[in-house]
Order: structure tokens, then C-alpha cells, then sequence
């Protein structure tokens, strides 16, 4: 029989200090030496004032990934830490694990020495990934096949945008005789791109102090049937849509290409990612009877502010009116997190106690990689 199921703790890792949008060269660096064109138009446009990056102004890594979400995972039990090994299940979502083999989660677990043999899953992907693991998780739960479930969201994207991933390519292109410069699509996600962790403990019984999170509904939807890559890494895309892996390419060849930094087609993004989500979270809402005046807490994993205007005047053109006050984000503090972005913004709603019980709390997650999509509805009690 199913069971409800409550996030009772949710627990935030941002490494090291904030750094501004006039600091961030001296971090990620500057590529062939030459200042970027596009920063300051891409930062404008997305309005994110600071980010964290697990590295220092050398480019060393400070935390790897699976370091820096065992730390959240670690914040849970803080004040308890004995009930660390009454955690059965881990499930981990990232978009940049910190190696291909082995799995992202059991890189984590390997960090959580005080835990026990549990059960973890890795899901795939980009932003939905963290969501993926929240359902995998919700599922186990309400299964009764786990009773302390605990769900992480983690980046390390910082290492990637480094400029020493683009040297190799600028060099080449100046040696051709060519602009150094590197193409908007590969240079565009330097500017929104963060590091941090954060992690999620789910029960079958709410917390005894204090506000939990029942979890209502959890759905998702690919559209990848309908449009072709927009973010991608790893591969190089092709006139036609298609890719040509890394894997089919000689080692210079995926330098001097810049092959593994991670690319997005703007064009791409703006054609489709409003419009195709907004039917699924409208049918999503319906299904489970929540109209739009009565969610109280709206929030939307927003790569950038730019986009917060489009969201509202396409759903508003589909009949559903969600007022900005209702709205909350905190991409200007902390910058983009990928999967761990909803994760951070519904931890700081908890911590600061803007919460209050009986609230309907909707969550909004798109994923640009071929748009797909994840929803969830909430109350609190």
C-alpha cells in the first residue's frame, strides 16, 4: 500500500566565498588572454550578481563534486549524526559527475564514511537529473521499500569553463590566422554556469519540529521527439542536428575543437523551452485540481532572468496567471546550479521560515539538453 511522503530536511553547500560578476576572470580566466565580448551582454541579460566556484584563482580544485555533495548530504545529520546510518537509500542527479566511471553516487557514498551498504542510484542528465533522483527516491518511499531516503543535487561546471579548456582551440584558430575568439554557443555558458551541492532527506512520517514538505505529484515529459540538441558536450553537432561523438574523433581533434566544454544553441533555447513546458505544467495542474490562485509558492529552475518575463507572458497566454509575488528564485545569489538549483532555492525557503502550513508549493524544472521537463507539486504541513 502507498504511503505519504515528506522532505523533513533539506541542508545547502556553497564552496568556498561568493564571487562577484568583476571577479569571475580571475577564476574561470580569460581565454587566449583576451577579455571576452560577450560577458558583460550575457551577464546583463541574466541577471546573476555572484556564484561559487569550487576552485581557487589558480584553477585548483578546492572540492570535487562528489566531495562537495556528501558535505550536504553530511549537513543533514548535523545536529543527529548517529542517524546518518539510518539513511537506505541515496539517489544523486549532476550534470557534471566528476569522472564517467565510476557512478556519481557512489563516488558520493564513498565520501560518507559513517554510513552503511545502502542502496544509491546515479539518474543521467542535466537539470532534470536532481528531479529524476527526487522521484526515484519519492517512489521508494512511498513503496515502503525505503524509510530514510536522501536525494542530492550537484555542479562542478566551474573546471569546464576554465579557459584551459579553450587554449588548445584559440591557439589553433590564431595559428590559421583566424579571430582567437571562441564561438558565442561554447563561450555563452562560461558567464551562467555554478558550483555548490545540496541534498534532501525524504520520510514516510513528517518531522516532529518544525515545517515538512508532503510530496504530491511528481511528473515529467521529453519533447526530444520534437527538436533537435540544444545543450551538449562530448560531441560536436552537425549542420543537420545530428552529433558526432567524442568517441568517434581523434584525441586533437576533440581539443582543437573544444569538444568536451559544454555548448548551448541560444536560438534553440528561446524557440522552445517556454512553450513546450507550459502545456505539460498546465496539464500537470489540472490533473491533480491545484488552479493557479491557489499555489502560494512558485519555483521555476531559471537559467536566467531573462527568461522569468517569457515564462510569464507564455503561460498567461495559456490561460494560467501565477502573480510574481508568488514567484521565487535566488539565481542572482548563487548562480546557476543546474541540478541542484531547485533544490537550494527550496532550502533557503525553509531555512529563512517563509514557509507556512497548508501552502501549495509548485516546482519547475526544464532541462534544454533536447527539453524535457519535470514538475512537482508540494504542501507544507
Amino acid at each position: 500500500m502507498s504511503q505519504d511522503v515528506y522532505i523533513t530536511r533539506l541542508s545547502a553547500f556553497l564552496p568556498n566565498q561568493p564571487v562577484s560578476n568583476d571577479e569571475m576572470e580571475q577564476y574561470i580566466g580569460l581565454i587566449h588572454s583576451q577579455s571576452s565580448k560577450t560577458k558583460n551582454l550575457v551577464l546583463r541579460n541574466n541577471g546573476i550578481k555572484c556564484r561559487y566556484y569550487a576552485m581557487d584563482k589558480n584553477g585548483k580544485a578546492t572540492h570535487t563534486n562528489a566531495q562537495m555533495a556528501a558535505i550536504a548530504v553530511e549537513k543533514l545529520f548535523e545536529k543527529h549524526p548517529e542517524e546518518i546510518n539510518e539513511m537506505d537509500l541515496l539517489t544523486c542527479g549532476t550534470s557534471s559527475p566528476d569522472q564517467w566511471m565510476p557512478s556519481h553516487a557512489v563516488m558520493v557514498h564513498g565520501w560518507l564514511k559513517n554510513s552503511k551498504a545502502i542502496e544509491v542510484t546515479s539518474p543521467a542528465g542535466n537539470c532534470c537529473s536532481g528531479m529524476h533522483a527526487l522521484k526515484y527516491a519519492w517512489m521508494a518511499v512511498k513503496a515502503g521499500q525505503s524509510k530514510k531516503a536522501v536525494v542530492t543535487g550537484s555542479e562542478r561546471t566551474s573546471r569546464i569553463m576554465n579557459n584551459q579548456s579553450f587554449e588548445v582551440e584559440a591557439q589553433k584558430l590564431a595559428d590559421d590566422g583566424e579571430n582567437p575568439y571562441i564561438s558565442f554557443e561554447k563561450e555563452f555558458l562560461r558567464w551562467m554556469l555554478s558550483d555548490g551541492a545540496a541534498a534532501a532527506l525524504l520520510q514516510n512520517i513528517p518531522a516532529k519540529e518544525g515545517n515538512s514538505l508532503r510530496i504530491d505529484a511528481i511528473e515529467g515529459v521529453s519533447y526530444a521527439h520534437l527538436a533537435e540538441p540544444c545543450m551538449y558536450s562530448a560531441a560536436e553537432k552537425l549542420s543537420d542536428g545530428t552529433f558526432i561523438s567524442y568517441m568517434d574523433m581523434a584525441p586533437a581533434e576533440i581539443m582543437e575543437k573544444s569538444v568536451l566544454s559544454i555548448k548551448q544553441d541560444t536560438k534553440l533555447l528561446s524557440k522552445y523551452i517556454v512553450d513546450l513546458g507550459s502545456d505539460k505544467l498546465i496539464e500537470m495542474l489540472q490533473t491533480h485540481h491545484l488552479p493557479a490562485e491557489e499555489i502560494d509558492w512558485f519555483l521555476p529552475h531559471i537559467s536566467s532572468e531573462f527568461f522569468r518575463s517569457k515564462m510569464d507572458e507564455g503561460f498567461r497566454q495559456k490561460g494560467l496567471v501565477i502573480p510574481q509575488e508568488k514567484w521565487f528564485t535566488n539565481l542572482s545569489q548563487v548562480g546557476n546550479v543546474g541540478a541542484g538549483s531547485v533544490y537550494l532555492m527550496l532550502e533557503e525557503l525553509m531555512r529563512n521560515n517563509k514557509l507556512q502550513k497548508g501552502q501549495r508549493i509548485v516546482l519547475a524544472v526544464p532541462e534544454s539538453a533536447r527539453f524535457s521537463y519535470v514538475f512537482a507539486i508540494l504542501t507544507v504541513v
